[in-house]
């Protein structure tokens, strides 16, 4: 009960926000924090009560119903999610002053909430899949919100690709559906006896559904959506690339691959070539146009293409150890680049400056917000002993134990992504560190706590799993039900 009331009071919350219309930014202020707050405690509450559970709330045919539970996987997910929501909602409180239509921002922001929520909580497939849809119509008016020309042609390109790959989700839903893999559960579902035989039509939907999840991935040739989601304000892109949309995309993706599919079957096929190399490509290809982009959030856009397909390359090993890895680097990646993402946002929120180039002297006129931006930074291009480097190492490791072709391509692409990220992101550090005269009039310009505050936070937040990742990793691995 309390992972359904988890999802709806978000979204009801939300609703009731937008049919309001209030115009009380003190009352609204309450009203988005009390809710992130209180659904954030729920949501822990139904994975610390309920975990091993299944709910089923509307069953549609004998083998199709909307089904909550609460296993390892979606466990950490749900904690993920409202740890990291509750932060960005102060963040959010500040930033939005300058933007315009509070109200139905934050409305349709716990919306979002919600729905992530219910994804996490899917105990089925066609839960998953419902919810997985009805994230991109909750974070389509969040994309749009600016509702100018650049706002609106990337809505227009986020529906695109979100239809495209809620098509080839689709294909593969009803294949998992007929052959009895519709259930999540590790090690998957799927009647292999029935499919004896036609082995290559099983890896063909397989492939499907690993591209048309993969969208919110952003995996190449369907990244484009999230390079044009950066016009979004900057709670909104921090949320799209870091913890909601395209963390619901990687999400789906193990469930597809380690809870429905049989892994074990995949193995070594040329399904897994297909993947793996698609994955692989995608890491380099993001991290090498990062590198080219002067434009400051869009460079960190390209490099969540390319994270984001460090967790796929993980995910692509089909083994235990790489499916930890990729949950490894999944919570890693969401604390450090929300982060980055904030960080950015400060810099445009009090200065208007969108290029590297243009930061310099920014590290001495914004101490704290840079300072966070650095520690974050250097954990993300994987130096030790920050958590960057724990799971990009554990990814790296989880390919080089298969023994296969395909694990030394992901390794390699790995490697080279690593110099690419280093290059990258110090190219930043170096502009906003170097050194010269102090500008005529320079004064701090951090801004106020409620958004220097999150900052500070996730900081902090980095740093603590960094010194805890081993017994945090042994409690993942333990919920997960994989020995390392």
């Amino acid at each position: 009960m309390l992972m359904l009331i988890s999802v709806l009071f978000p979204i009801l919350s939300g609703f009731a926000l937008l049919l309001s219309g209030t115009e009380d930014r003190h009352r609204r202020e309450v009203w988005v924090i009390a809710t992130a707050v209180f659904t954030a405690g729920l949501a822990i509450a139904a994975v610390l009560t309920g975990y091993g559970t299944k709910t089923v709330l509307v069953r549609f045919t004998q083998t199709v119903a909307l089904t909550f539970g609460a296993d390892g996987l979606g466990s950490v997910f749900a904690a993920m999610v409202s740890v990291l929501w509750v932060i960005a909602s102060f963040y959010a409180l500040e930033y939005m002053k300058h933007e315009g239509a509070e109200t139905r921002f934050f409305g349709f922001f716990l919306a979002s909430f919600g729905v992530t929520l219910g994804v996490a909580f899917s105990a089925n497939i066609v839960t998953m899949y419902l919810f997985y849809e009805l994230l991109t119509l909750a974070t389509l008016p969040l994309v749009m919100h600016a509702m100018n020309g650049k706002a609106r042609y990337a809505g227009k390109t986020y529906i695109l690709y979100s239809m495209t790959g809620a098509g080839l989700g689709f294909v593969s839903m009803i294949f998992l559906q007929y052959y009895g893999g519709g259930d999540f559960t590790l090690g998957g579902t799927l009647d292999m006896n029935a499919i004896a035989g036609s082995e290559n039509t099983m890896l063909l939907f397989f492939v499907l559904g690993f591209f048309g999840f993969g969208v919110k991935a952003a995996i190449f040739p369907f990244h484009g959506w999230l390079l044009d989601a950066s016009v979004a304000p900057t709670p909104v892109t921090a949320l799209l690339h870091a913890v909601a949309v395209v963390k619901s995309g990687v999400f789906a993706v193990m469930r597809l691959t380690y809870y429905s599919f049989h892994y074990e079957a995949i193995f070594g096929t040329w399904a897994q070539v297909i993947v793996v190399c698609a994955a692989a490509f995608t890491v380099v290809y993001g991290s090498a146009n990062g590198l080219r982009t002067p434009h400051f959030k869009r460079r960190l856009a390209y490099s969540t293409v390319s994270n984001l397909s460090y967790i796929l390359v993980g995910v692509a090993m089909m083994t235990p150890a790489g499916l930890v890895a990729g949950v490894a680097h999944m919570l890693f990646h969401a604390v450090n680049k929300i982060t980055l993402f904030f960080g950015c946002g400060a810099v445009y929120y009090r200065t208007h400056k969108e290029y590297v180039y243009e930061l310099a002297y920014i590290g001495k006129e914004m101490p704290v917000t840079m300072a966070t931006f650095a520690a974050t930074a250097l954990s993300l291009m994987g130096v030790p002993p920050l958590c960057g480097f724990t799971s990009k190492w554990m990814l790296g490791t989880a390919a080089m134990g298969t023994g296969l072709t395909v694990g030394w391509i992901g390794a390699g692409a790995l490697i080279i992504s690593a110099l690419l990220t280093a290059l990258y992101l110090m190219s930043i550090l170096f502009a906003v560190y170097a050194p010269g005269e102090k500008p005529i009039h320079a004064e701090n310009k951090d801004p106020n706590w409620l958004m220097k505050g999150p900052l500070v936070a996730l900081a902090c937040l980095c740093v603590a799993v960094s010194l805890f990742a081993h017994p945090l990793l042994e409690l993942v691995s333990q919920l997960l039900g994989v020995l390392l």
